[in-house]
């Protein structure tokens, strides 16, 4: 059964009808798609299209069909040409002519916008969740070991001591503004475009503002021509995955360094790691390997359909069929990349004793012009200062907590006894104290506002 075709007399090129379909992909969409065609038979009811009879027959019909998805027994034919006409199709075999009244006022165009949106929105919330989950096993993680200390980096250089439980928490609050946003952006797209036909609109005063409060919609898309060509929404999500994947793949980075040999800092659970066809002492970290890759992946998605948004005029065109494949694959593989990630954070090792030895006292260096700050000396000059203090270790081939308190005076005569004290990288990181810093009750305070984030969503 097709939709369309009662101007064509000639064939269609078996082909153009391969090239057209989009059936084996749009599928999924069922459930939405009988969803929003119910809620239609009931618009088209109180509008006085339908009788009460016929109204129940197809939403009774349309539920059949539903049935027989989730039963994994639809029988598909060589004519379903979408999701949308594989319904239809099904429901006249069940129901009979009167599903041929369930079209009226509507268009695929309309349809097909207003089953996107059903989907994505229920996609959304699922992998909202997932988010809150891996953010969640970050959070433990972060209270569990908030006394393990490690080298913090900058340029990939040994930079200051800081918490492990900092550097995850780090990670997890970009995840929240990923979560954050992706709530946002789903709260900006649910609006409902059914009732705007193939581009001017409905005919037959159906009461768009119903069927949105029946769908759980926020409102309806105000625009028919807009309702009808609008895929910002998707084009947002798939940018929205692009960015939460570029924090999913630096995490990946940081981890992947850390578990090799010349770290050593953590080690993935054997359920996360994959062995070599030739080296049998290799444990690779494929899955975060996998995670880094498929952000390449992701990021292709969303430029690709971006160029084909660029130059379609108004309203519909066949390009949007693009729309579908991009998206799919992106909530197919987020999804992944996030369970993934909850995964190998939840198992992962955690080598404290190799963190703290990758600890070097020439990290404490900023704390040698910290030291001088409090006894009244300007920054800048303190700076150079403790740099010199770095150089006369160096030439000397020794560590800088070698040098004496007579060495220090000899840069400058605000060095005293207790210099000797800078020396301890617990204490270097309790300075670290002011909101969003490193020492322990800053770390607390981080986790505590989390909790209650995770605990309001």
């Amino acid at each position: 059964m097709s939709l369309w075709g009662g101007r064509f007399t000639g064939a269609v090129d078996p082909l153009m009808v391969a090239f057209n379909e989009s059936f084996p992909y749009d599928k999924r969409m069922w459930h939405a798609d009988i969803t929003g065609s119910q809620t239609y038979a009931r618009g088209l009811h109180r509008s006085g299209v339908l009788d009460a009879a016929e109204c129940e027959a197809l939403v009774a019909g349309l539920e059949a069909v539903a049935a027989e998805w989730r039963a994994g027994q639809f029988r598909a034919a060589a004519s379903d040409e979408d999701i949308h006409t594989a319904n239809e199709r099904r429901l006249a075999e069940i129901v009979g002519a009167v599903a041929g009244k369930l079209h009226t006022g509507r268009s695929r165009n309309d349809q097909v916008a207003t089953d996107m949106r059903l989907w994505l929105r229920d996609e959304a919330a699922r992998i909202a969740g997932l988010m809150k989950e891996m953010v969640a096993c970050a959070v433990g993680r972060a209270e569990a070991e908030l006394d393990v200390i490690m080298p913090g980096y900058t340029h990939l250089q040994r930079a200051q001591p800081i918490r492990w439980s900092h550097f995850l928490l780090a990670h997890a609050w970009s995840w929240q503004a990923d979560a954050e946003r992706l709530i946002q952006l789903s709260k900006r797209f649910n609006k409902l475009p059914l009732g705007s036909g193939a581009l001017a609109g409905n005919p037959f005063n159906i009461d768009r503002e119903w069927m949105a409060k029946d769908l759980g919609f926020d409102g309806i898309v105000p625009n028919s021509l807009y309702g009808v060509s609008d895929r910002d929404f998707i084009a947002e999500f798939l940018n929205w995955a692009s960015l939460t994947m570029i924090h999913l793949s630096r995490i990946s980075e940081d981890l992947i360094i850390y578990s090799t040999s010349e770290f050593a800092f953590v080690q993935l659970a054997d359920a996360y790691s994959t062995g070599s066809s030739l080296m049998p002492q290799k444990k690779n970290p494929d899955s975060l390997e996998l995670i880094r890759g498929k952000s390449g992946r992701i990021f292709g998605n969303a430029s690709g359909f971006m160029m084909t948004m660029k130059g379609i005029p108004s309203t519909y065109n066949k390009d949007l069929q693009e729309d579908k494949e991009p998206l799919f694959d992106t909530v197919d593989n987020i999804t992944g990349c996030l369970q993934i990630m909850t995964g190998v954070l939840s198992t992962l090792t955690v080598n404290a004793d190799n963190m703290r030895k990758a600890l070097s006292v020439d990290m404490l260096a900023t704390d040698i012009a910290e030291y001088l700050v409090r006894k009244k000396v300007p920054f800048r000059e303190t700076h150079h200062i403790a740099g010199r203090a770095i150089k006369m270790a160096e030439d000397r081939k020794a560590p800088v907590s070698s040098l004496t308190v007579a060495d220090f005076k000899t840069l400058h005569e605000a060095f005293e006894e207790d210099v000797v004290e800078l020396w301890d990288f617990e204490r270097s990181i309790e300075t670290r104290n002011a909101a969003g810093g490193t020492a322990k009750e800053s770390v607390r305070e981080q986790i505590r506002l989390m909790k209650a984030w995770l605990a309001s969503v």
